[in-house]
């Protein structure tokens, strides 16, 4: 009897690995290598090279070609925030000091009439910076007697038109005193106490007598450390014993770094 001879039969299908995850791979290279190419086409300044990249991505996707190209470099300002020059934010803050700037302005020439209406026009001198604005009462001898933190006469009548005033802004008030550099005698110990102990009686007067939010306004005593005028001179020891009243801007920071520019650009008045 014959043996018939079983025909081995090859398995069907791919022996292989199985590569069919490339499919899927090449796919995701192509549309990450696409949107990398956008991304830098977008962060580049060659407008031609953008437009010819999104002409060529429209033609791709089957999508009608525009001569329009939405590109952004920088912050992105609305419309409506940019002026005729084109620009953005940096004008935005320009513009905010100038009325910052128009704020203090006004609020001094209101404390001058005040002043000038008493017959007290020249008790007082004004700076504008990035504080605010600075009230000097120059000298402390003026408003105080020597070595003492006692008010005067003069220096309660100053305050008070001064503080009819302050009493309607919404602005912190600071209070600083200051010293010169000659050695303080007895009560006090040193010129800290002494500058400290006449900026709280002119923040007492202005709170108690003016009504000025005392939530609102602080006293702070800086000695003989903050001069405005250098020597020993009589002038230079009276310009350095002073009280300023300073009102403080609630503008944000950089729109009142741009205030000692505008202000020396302005016309002194």
């Amino acid at each position: 009897m014959s043996v018939r001879r079983r025909r081995r039969l090859a398995p069907e299908g791919h022996s292989g690995p199985d590569e069919r995850w490339m499919a899927s791979y090449l796919d995701m290279i192509t549309v990450l290598m696409c949107m990398f190419i956008v991304l830098f086409s977008m962060s580049s300044i060659d407008m031609k090279k953008f437009e010819a990249l999104s002409a060529s991505l429209a033609t791709g996707f089957g999508q009608t070609q525009t001569d329009k190209a939405d590109v952004s470099q920088g912050v992105v300002v609305p419309a409506e925030l940019v002026d005729e020059k084109g620009e953005g934010f940096a004008a935005i803050e320009l513009s905010a000091a100038q009325r910052e700037l128009d704020d203090l302005s006004a609020l001094r020439d209101r404390i001058r009439a005040a002043l000038r209406q008493q017959g007290l026009a020249d008790t007082a001198t004004f700076t504008i910076d990035d504080r605010g604005l600075t009230i000097s009462l120059v000298s402390a001898e003026t408003f105080f007697a020597t070595n003492s933190t006692t008010l005067s006469r003069l220096a309660v009548n100053i305050l008070d038109a001064l503080g009819a005033v302050l009493a309607g802004i919404p602005n912190e008030i600071s209070v600083e005193g200051h010293a010169d550099t000659r050695q303080s005698a007895a009560p006090f110990a040193t010129n800290w106490e002494l500058s400290a102990g006449r900026a709280t009686q002119v923040l007492r007067h202005l709170v108690e007598a003016c009504g000025i939010d005392p939530g609102a306004i602080k006293s702070v005593g800086y000695g003989d450390a903050r001069p405005v005028a250098d020597g020993t001179s009589t002038e230079a020891l009276a310009q350095n014993r002073r009280v300023d009243v300073v009102v403080l801007s609630d503008a944000d920071e950089e729109v009142r770094q741009l205030l000692p520019a505008l202000q020396a650009k302005t016309p002194s008045r």
